[in-house]
């Protein structure tokens, strides 16, 4: 079937990918624009995968204060070129970033950074809440590790929905990190996040 040059070019303008990506992957969704939107992202999040260990020393720090001036935010991204640093995309994501740290106060970028202590800590309240409740052994098991996967994502950014689900498609912040990655062809990282409350250290 052939794609028309309009269909193309809104397609670039609803993902940000390539005129020849974006080409390709509605002659491989037949002509079905969603589905070829779905394409891309795979593709995209594939790139990006590839970029993960490049060097990241551009980037911006971006802030957040609340109306009321009591809560804030402020957070690091990274990206490899200074051009993609002045990106108004890249600026609109660190700002996004911040404004959600400010409103849920996560205490770590991702799972991984956790303490192994603190992990070990929240197992153990939950295991014996579960004991207590009177579950079995072999339930036991499961709902801790359900347990732990929510609180890791309770203090945890990149697991977290952001904040404005209806504006970014109830996206986690790390699906918007692959996503940016891949529209701007770089490494993107969220290296820092400081979050700060009036009264509170």
């Amino acid at each position: 079937m052939s794609i028309s040059a309009a269909d193309v070019k809104e397609l670039r303008d609803r993902t940000g990918a390539a005129m020849m990506d974006c080409k390709a992957a509605l002659a491989e969704a037949g002509g079905d624009a969603e589905r070829a939107i779905e394409l891309l992202r795979v593709k995209g999040q594939a790139s990006a995968a590839k970029r993960e260990g490049r060097g990241t020393d551009e980037g911006v720090v971006s802030s957040y204060i609340h109306a009321n001036h009591k809560v804030g935010a402020m957070v690091e991204v990274q990206c490899e070129t200074d051009f993609v640093a002045r990106n108004e995309d890249f600026q609109d994501f660190a700002y996004q970033v911040a404004l959600h740290v400010a409103a849920t106060a996560p205490r770590y970028v991702s799972a991984e950074e956790i303490p192994a202590s603190e992990r070990e800590a929240e197992k153990r309240v939950f295991e014996e809440k579960a004991r207590e409740e009177g579950k079995p052994d072999n339930v036991v098991e499961k709902i801790v590790e359900g347990q732990l996967k929510k609180w890791a994502s309770e203090v945890a950014l990149l697991d977290q929905t952001h904040v404005n689900a209806d504006k970014h498609e109830s996206k986690t912040i790390e699906e918007l990190r692959q996503e940016l990655a891949a529209k701007t062809g770089e490494n993107v990282q969220i290296a820092r996040i400081s979050y700060f409350r009036v009264g509170e250290d």
